[in-house]
């Protein structure tokens, strides 16, 4: 290796810390929300420790040694030594998802877990396929898509499923919580050396996890104790990966019936998995990184399917961060370390240990640093004049992040659900916002951001026919059910496709408790909204508008 691009530097170490602990919360969620929705407790749950995890270490292995790679692959090429290697590891939408919307309903109609964990084992290798053969056409969105489109539903995300989520968590244990988050920013925002030259991520960890063990449990909120760690350390054990191909191939031999519903959730998480990563490259590039897009997001495919067909439910993904990680002095060697570091954890058995000496809480200002610099990318990276474009993407977003909260609301308030006050009036309001307005942004809110974002770069611009083109774009996806359209039984939300739940097959009238929104009318909005855009763009072409027009 180059010693202008050494394997390692000081600065992978925060990188490191903060890339593992957004991968060990998701390893963590594993056996929680299995064991609770899948069955798979007790004697049941090898499937989690003897196949999920160790072909979950298969997956961020792969990942993190390519992305390694490619990073000092770039850097020879650039002669730059400041090549950040793109952040990967378990897409933390698709594991819930997948959970709750696939393998908990196969537990619940056949109480086996097994069938749950090889209907998860076959939803993950369709993920997979979807994004490696994304990769091929990933490169020519990316060329026809505004980078402030782009970079705002990153944002978007960041803003409400990264930097809220864990400020929402520093603020629920402050007293484990805030003192790292102080030292961050003393380290990042004001550059702060630390004695010793200690990475300022290295030394906020120490501080929190210090914190979680001297305060009693009623004042850090944390539970950490000599006999935890006494328990991990006895349910160590060595867990290679094992192949699992025979199984994945056993759910195809079922009848088609069993396994053809759950396409109207893989092939949309698929394609959300490709436009987040072709993202998050887009970042990578705004922050001095030019990736190829093909091969990037191939490796994530990849790792992907390997994924399934060693144990592992849940697809691996291009994070969010890069821009972060890069900030924080990051270069190669963090993913490495992340990569060698999650596969020694899973193979040997030592999770739970991890989890009885770091109080999760103690890593998260890290990651909550970085949802704040990739905000701040968006509009920095972007075009000054589209700055209200990148704005306007943030919304769906951010009315997704309130769906969650609302939907979360409801479950824990035992009384009506929402589908009992859509059917009684879908005008009703939760404290002065529409529900149903809330909802139906939500729902694939990821192309919208993107979709709202591009029409008003391209508006900006005066590219009126581009702009009706997003938009024609948009009506086609509300039509499928990709945006907006969505359906409710209980306190459930689930995306409703026109491909799997035709119009007319549609129940008539609803189920008792189900709630349908086909969004027909937004279809309609957006065709309307694409006829204004031309005719604006057949009109400038005969009689041009100066840019200057007072507005």
């Amino acid at each position: 290796m180059s010693q202008n691009y050494p394997l390692f530097v000081r600065r992978d170490f925060d990188g490191f810390f903060g890339l593992f602990v957004d991968n060990l919360v998701q390893l963590l969620l594993i056996p929680v929300l299995c064991g609770a929705l899948c069955g798979m407790t007790g004697e049941h749950a090898r499937y989690v420790y003897d196949y999920m995890i160790p072909g979950a270490a298969v997956s961020i292995l792969l990942g993190n040694l390519f992305y390694a790679w490619q990073a000092h692959r770039l850097a020879a090429r650039t002669g730059s030594n400041s090549v950040c290697a793109l952040p990967y590891g378990i897409n933390t939408p698709s594991l819930l998802v997948y959970i709750a919307f696939v393998m908990a309903p196969v537990y619940q109609q056949t109480k086996d877990p097994a069938a749950a964990w090889q209907m998860g084992l076959y939803a993950c290798l369709g993920s997979g396929i979807i994004e490696f053969v994304g990769a091929f056409v990933a490169g020519w969105i990316r060329r026809k898509t505004p980078r402030a489109a782009l970079l705002s539903t990153l944002a978007g995300i960041s803003i409400g499923f990264i930097a809220m989520t864990f400020a929402l968590q520093i603020f629920h244990r402050p007293l484990v919580g805030m003192l790292p988050l102080a030292v961050l920013l003393i380290a990042l925002f004001a550059r702060w050396p630390f004695p010793l030259g200690l990475p300022g991520g290295l030394v906020a960890l120490l501080l929190g996890s210090l914190c979680g063990w001297l305060l009693p449990q009623s004042l850090s909120g944390v539970d950490l104790s000599f006999a935890n760690v006494a328990t991990a350390w006895d349910q160590r054990g060595l867990h290679l990966p094992i192949f699992c191909g025979e199984q994945v191939l056993a759910v195809f031999r079922l009848p088609p019936e069993q396994w053809l519903g759950f396409l109207s959730v893989i092939v949309p998480m698929g394609l959300f998995n490709v436009v987040g990563s072709l993202q998050n490259i887009e970042s990578a590039s705004a922050s001095g990184d030019e990736f190829a897009t093909g091969p990037s997001l191939a490796a994530n495919g990849i790792g992907t399917i390997s994924a399934a067909l060693f144990g592992s439910c849940f697809p691996t993904t291009i994070y969010i961060g890069h821009p972060g990680w890069k900030a924080l002095g990051a270069r190669a060697g963090y993913s490495s370390l992340n990569g060698l570091a999650i596969t020694l954890i899973c193979l040997t058995g030592t999770l739970p240990l991890i989890a009885s000496l770091i109080p999760v809480e103690a890593g998260m200002a890290i990651v909550f640093w970085v949802g704040i610099i990739i905000t701040a990318q968006a509009f920095q990276a972007s075009d000054n004049q589209h700055a209200p474009a990148v704005a306007m993407g943030l919304f769906p977003a951010i009315a997704a992040w309130g769906a969650t909260v609302v939907e979360g609301g409801f479950r824990v308030s035992g009384g009506k659900t929402l589908s009992d006050i859509l059917l009684d009036n879908p005008s009703t309001e939760a404290n002065g916002f529409l529900v149903q307005g809330l909802i139906s942004m939500e729902r694939g809110s990821i192309f919208t951001c993107m979709i709202l974002a591009a029409i008003s770069a391209f508006l900006i611009d005066r590219k009126f026919f581009s702009a009706a083109l997003w938009s024609i774009l948009a009506a086609c996806l509300t039509w499928l059910g990709l945006m907006h359209a969505f359906q409710v039984d209980g306190n459930s939300i689930n995306y409703l496709f026109n491909l799997t739940i035709p119009l007319l097959q549609a129940p008539s009238p609803a189920p008792d408790g189900v709630y349908y929104y086909r969004a027909l009318t937004v279809t309609v909005g957006y065709l309307l909204a694409a006829g204004a855009f031309a005719w604006c763009g057949w009109y400038n072409n005969r009689h041009p508008q100066p840019d200057n027009i007072a507005h």
